[in-house]
């Protein structure tokens, strides 16, 4: 696996969007998505270790965050044959197993983590009630253990940004696997 950063992206950058269907086919669009106080958008994948390791924190920091009117998307842009557990009938399962309460959406033609400049799985994204980008980093500080955490920077941005105070302009990069891209015709 191929350990990759997020790029810097600056804050305030808009929501792009977009529209993607679900593993079921049900599409979502990107203007309907957002709560009244913001939208946490993560791109991930059901493959990565990274990702993998961090899916129950990401779940549990949703329902954190829907308590806080803050909605959450999860994004699949590594729908490549050679992954065949990063298909939409694989992310069913895995949304089933893990019991998730928000929309794991299906960019077969990674145009949207193309919209985002997403690098890798996870990378995540959180956007205010305006559809500004507050934070663009890491869960927390230990991807790995989460017993070792000492600090949830995400958890933090979303309780200032819920708030109505400042997020922390440093942030630590998210990272994980890269994305798989598929060439471009």
């Amino acid at each position: 696996m191929a350990l990759l950063e997020s790029v810097k992206i600056p804050l305030g950058f808009p929501l792009p969007t977009f529209e993607l269907k679900d593993f079921s086919g049900k599409l979502f669009c990107s203007a309907a998505l957002p709560a009244e106080r913001g939208l946490l958008v993560i791109f991930s994948c059901n493959h990565c270790p990274y990702a993998q390791a961090v899916w129950p924190r990401l779940l549990r920091l949703a329902r954190y965050a829907a308590g806080m009117r803050v909605a959450t998307v999860a994004i699949n842009p590594n729908i490549h044959p050679e992954y065949p557990e990063d298909s939409p009938a694989k992310m069913e399962e895995l949304s089933h197993t893990l019991e998730m309460s928000f929309p794991y959406l299906v960019d077969d033609k990674q145009d949207v983590a193309r919209l985002f400049k997403a690098q890798c799985t996870p990378d995540i994204y959180l956007f205010n009630g305006k559809k500004e980008l507050v934070y663009h980093g890491r869960i927390d500080d230990n991807w790995k253990d989460e017993d070792a955490v000492t600090r949830e920077e995400l958890k933090e941005a979303m309780n200032n940004m819920a708030a109505g105070l400042s997020v922390d302009k440093k942030q630590n990069p998210s990272m994980g696997c890269s994305i798989k891209w598929c060439l471009k015709a």
